[in-house]
């Protein structure tokens, strides 16, 4: 990730497709990952995807590592390519919904 110009398009980009909040997300992790009896712990909840994202909401742009832009890179490709953003929310797709959110996007929020 050379100039600056591309790290503004997927700074925005990531944004706009990661559409929770630090909070519903962190939120959201914790409940996906507990079991019946169990719960993780909040910073080792949901997958290292999901985490990693946490991460980069919690951050500004200058402390972004490379690392960060990998998974920022990989999470707009992989949202872009689950979602048809013209014709959200498709809310039956319930285990889709659920894949999304676990990377920061809920199709069902406007």
């Amino acid at each position: 990730m050379g100039d600056s110009l591309e790290m503004d398009a997927l700074w925005n980009e990531f944004h706009r497709v990661v559409n929770m909040t630090s909070a519903e997300l962190a939120a959201w992790l914790r409940v996906s990952d507990a079991g019946e009896t169990t719960e993780p712990l909040p910073d080792r909840a949901g997958p290292e995807t999901g985490q990693h994202v946490l991460a980069i909401l919690q951050k500004r742009r200058t402390d972004l590592t490379e690392d960060d832009l990998r998974v920022m890179e990989e999470v707009v490709d992989a949202v872009t390519a689950q979602t048809d953003l013209e014709n959200e929310p498709l809310a039956e797709d319930t285990p889709r919904r659920h894949r999304l959110m676990t990377l920061g996007h809920d199709p069902l929020k406007a």
